[in-house]
């Protein structure tokens, strides 16, 4: 909504229809509808509804978690994305998963997910499919053509801070907080932002 709003064309790639109900409803009530192209199809079929080389940005947020092949996404959307353009990334942390596990005194959970390939609970005990951590996740954006531009951590210390925080003090330490290793390599996301080559 804020894209279309600020004069965007937006094309939203999403299979579940109650979430494109749900977005419909929203460009209406915005008045926004007429700058936003919805395509009811998995985010892997990207190539077949936008032609190659026509975005100015990609956004994936949230998406390679639950997606069956992250590198054919990732290539769809470097495909997708025009010389210049920027591919932007937020995942869940692998570490930071490990981290919040432990912290909170779930040891054997902790362990199980430090030695999962996957950073995930085995069994069905988690919605996500995949964790990534920065280096992998770097990697596989580098192998589908993108050179990353920026790392940084999404959620450094919003998920421990206690109550009574002014939220303006907390979202200025994030901010100073969210390019320094090793904090970002321990915040809840990762949003890594890459440009296909000019």
């Amino acid at each position: 909504m804020p894209l279309a709003s600020a004069g965007c064309l937006v094309t939203v790639v999403e299979p579940n229809p109650n979430a494109l109900a749900t977005l419909r409803r929203r460009a209406e009530e915005e008045g926004v509808s007429g700058s936003i192209t919805v395509i009811a199809d998995d985010s892997d079929a990207l190539g077949a509804h936008v032609a190659a080389g026509s975005a100015d940005l990609v956004l994936a947020h949230g998406l390679l978690e639950v997606v069956d092949d992250p590198a054919l996404v990732l290539a769809a959307l470097a495909a997708a994305v025009k010389p210049g353009g920027a591919v932007s990334v937020l995942v869940a942390n692998r570490h930071a998963a490990i981290l919040q596990r432990a912290l909170a005194g779930r040891l054997g959970e902790a362990r199980e997910l430090l030695a999962a390939e996957s950073g995930v609970l085995g069994g069905g005990r988690e919605t996500v499919l995949r964790r990534f951590d920065a280096e992998a996740l770097r990697a596989q954006l580098i192998e589908v053509g993108l050179e990353v531009t920026s790392l940084q951590g999404d959620g450094v210390v919003a998920d421990f801070v206690p109550g009574g925080v002014r939220e303006e003090d907390l979202a200025e330490f994030e901010l100073a907080a969210a390019s320094v290793a090793p904090l970002r390599d321990i915040a809840s996301r990762l949003h890594l932002l890459a440009r296909r080559p000019a």
